[in-house]
């Protein structure tokens, strides 16, 4: 078959099909005739492979048909409402999902940091061991308060927001260790309590929790929320039900990246307050319940947004047409 001669007849249904895939709206008369095209040129090109399977006419009409293909079957979602999808149900189904198992972390990490706490008061030694008199006493009386005031408010909280964000996403990315997750909540409470022992020793405790609440309600509820999820992901490795490890892991690791990704916002509110709020000059009750409304709104945006989502079968997952096909266990 000559190639040149057989191009030169269908060119023109070629170039019209290139026509209507360039436009950037159809009418419905046109999006037939660019599904008929299509089909003719799919024609076309078997006819091409059967006789030169690797000539340039090949080549050319293949990517025509690629392009053709993307304009009626890969139309382009609104922005903002695929941003607005994100964080009306995948984010708080997501966020519901590790409702429970956030809670119980959150718990835990209470219990060790009071342990810890209780330990440096009431162990002879431990504070000694810790630090001068002098130093301690520097620490209590202007270290601590100072930590949330001797850099610009605005610079402070994106230092925060920054390094918090990056805590969440360990514990969300490698929580499929089942380790690194417990480890990173222990480590904190151990810290929290410490720095609270030290200042209960020295009859400031009351310091210590108007300076730790404001943000620290939702600041470490966010960790907690991460090394849940990260729990989730290992969860799935180890029991993953009826499905094969590899789609169980699949399918948690993209719900659960969700929730990495609604943390980093959640995080920039608590940097906020942390940068703002916590070293501001406003009472310590007002403070505090400036974090306590913040933890309120996660809580209430989790509980009766993420609810309703979750019992529409939102699960935090991508949709079918972006997360791709599932390997199917034959019988």
């Amino acid at each position: 078959m000559d190639m040149d001669a057989f191009a030169a007849v269908h060119r023109e249904d070629w170039q019209r099909l290139d026509e209507l895939t360039a436009r950037r709206r159809l009418t419905g008369a046109e999006a037939d005739e660019l599904l008929l095209l299509y089909q003719r040129a799919s024609t076309h090109l078997s006819v091409i492979r059967s006789t030169a399977p690797e000539g340039a006419y090949s080549a050319a009409l293949s990517m025509r048909l690629s392009r053709a293909r993307t304009r009626f079957t890969g139309a382009r979602s609104n922005f903002l409402e695929d941003v607005a999808g994100f964080f009306v149900y995948s984010l708080p189904a997501a966020f519901y999902r590790v409702r429970w198992m956030t809670a119980v972390i959150g718990v835990l990490f209470t219990l060790v940091a009071v342990l810890a706490g209780y330990w440096v008061v009431n162990t002879p030694g431990v504070l000694a061991a810790m630090g001068t008199d002098a130093e301690l006493r520097r620490y209590v009386e202007s270290d601590f308060a100072n930590y949330y005031s001797e850099n610009p408010a605005a610079s402070f909280a994106g230092m925060v927001w920054t390094n918090n964000a990056w805590i969440a996403l360990q514990a969300v990315a490698f929580g499929v260790t089942g380790i690194w997750g417990p480890y990173v909540i222990y480590q904190n409470a151990i810290g929290v309590g410490t720095a609270g022992g030290t200042m209960a020793a020295f009859g400031e405790l009351d310091t210590f929790f108007s300076y730790i609440l404001p943000h620290g309600l939702m600041e470490l509820t966010a960790i907690f929320v991460a090394a849940a999820a990260g729990l989730q992901i290992f969860w799935a490795l180890v029991a993953p039900g009826p499905r094969t490890r590899v789609t169980a892991l699949a399918q948690e690791g993209r719900s659960l990246m969700t929730v990495a990704l609604g943390l980093v916002v959640v995080l920039f509110i608590s940097g906020l307050v942390e940068g703002f709020v916590t070293p501001s000059a406003l009472p310590a009750w007002l403070r505090t319940g400036i974090g306590a409304l913040v933890l309120a709104g996660y809580w209430a945006y989790t509980l009766i947004l993420g609810k309703r989502a979750y019992e529409a079968g939102y699960r935090g997952d991508l949709l079918s047409r972006d997360a791709g096909e599932s390997a199917v266990r034959s019988a």
